[in-house]
């Protein structure tokens, strides 16, 4: 039997987002305790069905791991607000990653790429290449400094319904939206350089070349 859309493949992600989504909503309606035993239950659901299923258990475990955190910090503080916590310390060390690549001049979003492509690495480092590369890491700065501010603006006012509702919104629907931008204007941007593509720097090509023009991020 063919797998559901939600339990496999790119939308895997639900694994990690509907337990925060199901405490807030028990939070409101039933109380602290209720909810955070209800997004550990869904979060071992996945996992089961995934085992059912022999599908693989990344998300579902990475799902139980991070619920299982953030409940046990959020029962050690005793305050709902706490189960975001893990949330906004990983928020901050993605923000300092991606500013440390752009000082150290290897900009996190040609890691991405390498990761995703596995074209060579040094030609994301290629003068004419890295530019685009660096511009579009510096937006994805931007973009986490913002969601951590908002974030934490939110935690400590203890505003745990609008602070369940951002993270969602600045999660994957925003992700995605960014990932849209970086695919576009990244792509523009290395026509722009004029910089060799995948194939030619490979070949050592001499210029003039014809530039990357697709698969910028992903």
């Amino acid at each position: 039997m063919k797998s559901a859309p939600y339990f496999s493949g790119r939308n895997s992600f639900l694994d990690a987002i509907l337990p925060p989504i199901i405490f807030l909503l028990v939070n409101g309606l039933v109380g602290f305790q209720a909810a955070m035993w209800g997004a550990l239950l869904l979060s071992v659901v996945f996992a089961v069905v995934r085992i059912i299923r022999k599908q693989s258990l990344l998300y579902a475990l990475a799902g139980v791991g991070s619920v299982g955190i953030a409940i046990g910090i959020a029962w050690f503080l005793g305050k709902s607000e706490g189960f975001f916590l893990p949330g906004l310390i990983s928020g901050s060390m993605t923000l300092l990653l991606t500013v440390v690549s752009l000082v150290i001049r290897r900009p996190m979003v040609a890691w991405t790429s390498y990761i995703a492509r596995r074209w060579p690495l040094d030609w994301y480092w290629h003068a004419q290449v890295r530019p685009a590369y660096s511009e579009v890491t510096f937006a994805w700065a931007i973009f986490f400094a913002a969601r951590l501010f908002l974030q934490f603006s939110l935690f400590q006012n203890e505003n745990v319904n609008s602070l369940a509702v951002t993270n969602f919104i600045t999660g994957w629907p925003a992700t995605i939206l960014l990932l849209v931008f970086s695919y576009l204007y990244g792509t523009w941007r290395l026509v722009k350089l004029s910089g060799p593509s995948v194939e030619e720097f490979r070949s050592n090509a001499p210029a003039p070349w014809q530039s990357q023009r697709r698969g910028f991020v992903v």
